[in-house]
């Protein structure tokens, strides 16, 4: 296939009445999903991302209608560097990459995770990621989530992926451990975006959020505790966390959004042991499923829970037996 490097990406997006008094910047930004925000404003500086054909600045403000079109060569984003990370890939070919996310690893460096990410290891797995936006990263898990996450490793599948992302074709489910014994399962269809004051957690709000909607149904229920399998229609920050709190039945071991430990009565010793050293949210991508962005084939990949979930599943069980 070659090397990525000097491709060229073509694209163009309409500015909605929703973005009016926005900088360009940031409307680019979100509609450019996929590019950093430091890579949009070059581009801007250099006339290759215009605003109805004309080059603008990044801070000037739009009012919606406008046409921003996109003509840039793709050059590699050296920033990052690539890491000998060991990734477990389930599955791989010329144009995707299908790993099983450890709990810990971090998808993107940011403040405080400059390297050691996934990012990190995928550019030592594969150096023509570099061209790509985000290294080929499309959609992504949070640090301590386990489970299934598919790279783009060309251009074509990058944009393919992307539009299924868009249009809900592709398929993601997951299982969890929720706080709480449910009667049933549902759906929860309410807007997710930064919360007002904690600017690290995300939260349900009534303005401004992002559409966000989330499918579950019990699989077993415990005495205190509910098993329960989700799927995606939509992608947000902390999605599955945040929807599943504001039905007042926060994931298991969730450091933001869990509250505090509780233990059913009489519980086992072993209960009780294992509820206080789980670490993380009791979340694992179980399976993805989709379309082959170049051959078209339908492709649906699943992974088994990590040991850590099955046996608090296993410690789950033996406590509603003892009783």
């Amino acid at each position: 296939m070659g090397h990525l490097g000097g491709e060229k990406i073509q694209r163009t997006e309409q500015v909605s009445v929703d973005h009016a008094g926005a900088r360009l910047d940031q409307v680019a930004a979100e509609l450019f999903e996929g590019f950093s925000r430091s890579r949009l404003q070059t581009w801007i500086k250099q006339g290759a991302l215009t605003v109805n054909g004309r080059k603008a600045r990044p801070k000037d403000k739009l009012v919606g209608g406008e046409s921003l079109t996109l003509e840039a060569e793709l050059a590699p984003e050296l920033e990052d560097q690539p890491e000998a990370i060991s990734l477990p890939v389930v599955y791989e070919d010329e144009d995707l990459i299908v790993i099983n996310k450890p709990a810990g690893l971090v998808v993107h460096p940011a403040a405080g995770h400059a390297d050691g990410t996934l990012l990190n290891g995928l550019l030592h797995l594969d150096e023509r990621l570099s061209s790509l936006p985000r290294a080929g990263i499309v959609h992504r898990l949070d640090r301590d989530t386990t489970g299934l996450m598919v790279v783009a490793r060309s251009l074509e599948a990058h944009n393919g992926l992307v539009a299924q992302l868009q249009d809900k074709s592709l398929h993601r489910e997951y299982e969890a451990i929720a706080v709480g014994v449910m009667t049933g399962g549902g759906t929860v269809d309410a807007p997710i975006g930064r919360h007002p004051v904690d600017r690290k957690r995300q939260a349900v709000v009534a303005q401004g959020g992002k559409p966000a909607v989330t499918h579950f149904r019990v699989m077993d229920r415990y005495r205190a505790h509910t098993r329960i399998q989700v799927r995606l229609e939509t992608g947000r920050t902390h999605q599955i966390r945040v929807h599943m709190a504001h039905r007042h039945y926060p994931l298991m071991g969730d450091p933001l959004y869990g509250g505090r430990l509780k233990f059913p009565a009489g519980a086992t010793e072993a209960l009780r042991e294992a509820l206080r050293r789980f670490p993380r949210q009791a979340l694992h991508a179980r399976r993805l499923g989709l379309v082959h962005p170049v051959s078209g084939e339908y492709l649906e990949f699943e992974t088994p829970l990590p040991e850590d979930l099955q046996t608090l599943i296993r410690v789950l069980e033996e406590d509603r037996e003892a009783q």
